[in-house]
């Protein structure tokens, strides 16, 4: 397993260890190649497939890595490698549907060094960072922070404030998001266009900044999960296409399936309330309370309004849950 076969980065992109206050080559090697297996019947196989492979970050101590969570869901069995061909299997601990963060447990000891975790609340566009996968310099890019703005994801996630970092990383699941001091301040998600200046995009990478790990770090180690209270889950996955919110498949089984929504049906409002973006549907879906709560939405189709009454339901009822250590 190594972390940048079949491509690397162009070296114009790449980082220089001369411009960098900290020791590069440490803080890329703590950056791993991660395979996870999934079960085929497992409630995710159909849609992220059942042989994951993207990036973990070691942490300090070199007992647990920090990864995109949609790489580990329901997975049963995983391994992480060094650049240098150094694999380990680790135990999926848990994934947090609300931040996106997932958490393993390494089996076994790794020849690398751990990340230390930093912050990414001082950094501010354009401040540079590096967003690295598996692999060295070779596999990483020497980018800069290009906005901090709210992220709504078509399947029911929202981020009050994302990183968007550019030039884009071709391999961005996982990767290691690195600060101008050498600590890790986030972790790849996405690759997304967005606003890159006045009626200008560019291809970026959302980023999860890890902030949002630290408090629940601890939790997800000890039980796999953060026992919060489960928001309401609809199992629609809804695009923004111009001025209006449009079904772009729902899940198997889900709430959205069994009340009749359909790809293509249009979400006008939620309990009575016009919606306007993405965001604002799912704040609205979320205020009603918590999973099990009945959601009302207006649907259109082929002109013609729907009323329909929404069961909700834990998302992670569907799901196979990680087995504790």
């Amino acid at each position: 397993m190594s972390g940048s076969e079949g491509w690397s980065i162009p070296p114009i992109l790449q980082p220089r260890p001369e411009a960098c206050a900290f020791d590069l080559e440490a803080a890329l090697a703590s950056v791993l190649r991660l395979r996870a297996e999934v079960p085929p019947d497992a409630f995710t196989a159909s849609i992220l497939g059942t042989e994951r492979e993207g990036s973990a970050v070691l942490l300090e101590g070199g007992r647990y890595a920090v990864t995109i969570g949609y790489l580990i869901t329901e997975a049963e069995r995983a391994w992480l490698a060094t650049a240098g061909g150094a694999v380990v299997e680790a135990h999926p601990l848990g994934y947090d549907f609300a931040t996106g963060f997932g958490l393993l447990l390494l089996l076994g000891r790794l020849p690398a060094p751990g990340l230390p975790i930093g912050s990414a609340e001082p950094l501010k566009p354009p401040d540079p960072v590096i967003l690295a996968a598996c692999g060295g310099r070779a596999a990483a890019v020497q980018a800069r922070l290009i906005g901090k703005r709210e992220f709504a994801g078509y399947w029911e996630y929202l981020l009050e404030e994302a990183l968007f970092t550019a030039p884009a990383h071709p391999h961005w699941g996982g990767t290691a998001c690195i600060g101008p001091d050498g600590r890790l301040v986030g972790i790849g998600s996405l690759l997304i266009e967005t606003e890159a200046g006045p009626k200008e995009t560019a291809a970026a990478n959302m980023v999860v900044p890890i902030d949002l790990f630290v408090p629940i770090r601890e939790e997800l180690a000890r039980k796999g999960r953060v026992e919060r209270p489960p928001r309401p889950w609809l199992g629609l996955y809804v695009v923004e296409a111009g001025d209006r919110l449009v079904v772009s498949g729902v899940a198997p089984g889900g709430p959205a399936e069994k009340a009749g929504i359909r790809r293509g049906d249009l979400i006008v409002a939620v309990a009575g309330r016009a919606v306007v973006d993405l965001a604002d549907l799912w704040r609205k879906v979320w205020v009603l309370g918590e999973a099990g709560v009945a959601v009302p939405l207006v649907t259109v189709r082929d002109g013609q309004r729907f009323d329909r009454t929404l069961l909700s339901i834990d998302r992670a009822s569907l799901m196979r849950r990680p087995r504790l250590h």
